[in-house]
């Protein structure tokens, strides 16, 4: 039998890694530039390892990527991917930290037509699962459906990231995230 991530949860210690980003990140609307391109660079990370691997893994990911702000990871060179691929603090794999500089830059351009990465999202919402996934693939890289749909659910633009009788799912709704938005989104 299959447990939802909720269910995990209630499994683990409060202190769990899984736990805290489960009550504290997981499904909250981000707006953030900075906290939407950690979130995608998060779930690219993950491809192929455990989420647990990238909780444990996300100080690091931020302390190494300057805080995520676009312009400053945008800009990043040679010398800077050399840098990450030496920081075991991250996932030291090129096309990963490749696509999170590629993104970054890609995400440049979508904040100076829309102001920013989360009202290019908001001008999309709501599309389907197949939309969104064919959206992101013709606009970054390393985005395949998983990755995509991961990114959709823990950002608040797809419906599905907890239970609706998990505590958190209340908190989450209360905060208007994009799925209640309306749109055939279903999980």
């Amino acid at each position: 039998m299959a447990y939802s991530y909720c269910e995990f949860v209630r499994t683990l210690p409060a202190d769990h890694p899984h736990t805290v980003y489960h009550d504290t990140e997981y499904g909250f609307p981000l707006r953030d530039d900075a906290a939407l391109l950690e979130r995608l660079s998060l779930e690219i990370a993950q491809a192929g390892l455990s989420w647990l691997t990238i909780l444990k893994k996300q100080a690091g990911y931020r302390r190494a990527f300057d805080g995520f702000g676009l312009d400053t990871v945008a800009a990043y060179g040679d010398d800077d991917v050399a840098r990450l691929l030496a920081d075991p603090g991250i996932v030291r794999n090129r096309l990963k930290v490749n696509a999170v500089i590629e993104n970054a830059r890609r995400l440049q351009g979508i904040c100076a037509s829309h102001g920013s990465f989360a009202t290019w999202l908001d001008a999309h919402h709501p599309l389907d699962r197949d939309g969104w996934r064919r959206l992101f693939k013709k606009t970054f890289v390393f985005t395949g459906g998983e990755i995509v749909n991961e990114f959709l659910l823990s950002t608040g633009y797809l419906p599905g990231a907890h239970d609706p009788d998990c505590p958190v799912y209340a908190a989450i709704v209360r905060l208007d995230p994009p799925w209640r938005r309306g749109g055939d989104n279903t999980p």
